[in-house]
């Protein structure tokens, strides 16, 4: 009996240790799942689901704000129609009225013009020019002080009306980029960036030359292959604005009262 209870009792020894390392594998396992959820947060860790869900978000609006443009060219186009039938203004006031509206921009335009497409350097750009050093990202890409700078200098160069990516621009209008995306007037655009004014070419092309934020544009054009084409046009027809044309603007708090 003493030798059967020994030789249990020697089993057992011999099991506790194949237990401890399995409960010892399984709590591993435990811990790796605890710091891998903790670490992803449910996520897949390799890819932002905050930036892709940012991205969606930005082009729904996009949308949206297309399609209410849409219905704001609607509006204006019924009380245009409205204010036709009233016989109470002057064919003065009518002319007045004319020019107000084409140099707001609301109004069609077409004439003889100039178009500048602007275009980030192609995949693998290395620098071009001897002696100047490798790019970095930044400089492979367009950013909003190049278009800030085509738009400036056609108005200089006496544009009578310009279009960015087929948007008319206005008084209130902000040619503003958020990475390499284009948002204006509540629409995000990517590169090609085309800029097109109505105006004397001549005269457009000689302020486009001319200005020095463009020729700094130009030295990396050289240097890595960015994009750029100047094309005359000899009709070019730029939309009136659709959008509102309401003014927006931030208000103090009222102080709250003692």
């Amino acid at each position: 009996m003493s030798n059967s209870d020994d030789s249990s009792t020697g089993a057992r020894r011999r099991a506790r240790p194949v237990r401890l390392l399995t409960a010892a594998v399984f709590a591993l396992a435990g811990l790796i799942f605890v710091t891998s959820f903790n670490t992803s947060k449910g996520t897949n860790i390799r890819t932002d689901a905050s930036l892709l869900k940012l991205s969606d978000l930005i082009h729904e609006r996009s949308a949206k704000n297309a399609e209410l443009e849409k219905t704001a060219a609607a509006a204006r186009d019924q009380v245009d129609a409205l204010a036709e039938r009233d016989n109470g203004s002057t064919k003065a006031e009518e002319a007045k009225l004319a020019a107000l509206r084409t140099a707001s921009g609301t109004e069609e335009l077409t004439g003889r013009g100039l178009t500048v497409t602007l275009n980030d350097a192609p995949p693998g750009a290395t620098a071009r020019v001897p002696g100047v050093p490798e790019p970095q990202p930044n400089d492979l890409v367009i950013h909003q002080q190049d278009l800030q700078a085509v738009v400036n200098a056609l108005w200089l160069g006496g544009a009578e009306g310009i279009e960015v990516m087929g948007q008319r621009l206005i008084a209130t209008s902000a040619v503003r980029c958020v990475g390499n995306t284009l948002i204006l007037q509540g629409r995000v655009y990517s590169p090609p960036y085309k800029v097109s004014a109505v105006g004397d070419p001549a005269a457009l092309r000689k302020a486009v030359n001319a200005s020095p934020a463009i020729q700094n544009y130009l030295l990396y054009v050289n240097a890595y292959g960015l994009g750029w084409k100047v094309e005359e046009e000899k009709r070019l027809t730029l939309p009136g604005y659709s959008g509102t044309v309401d003014l927006h603007y931030a208000k103090p708090l009222e102080s709250a009262a003692p």
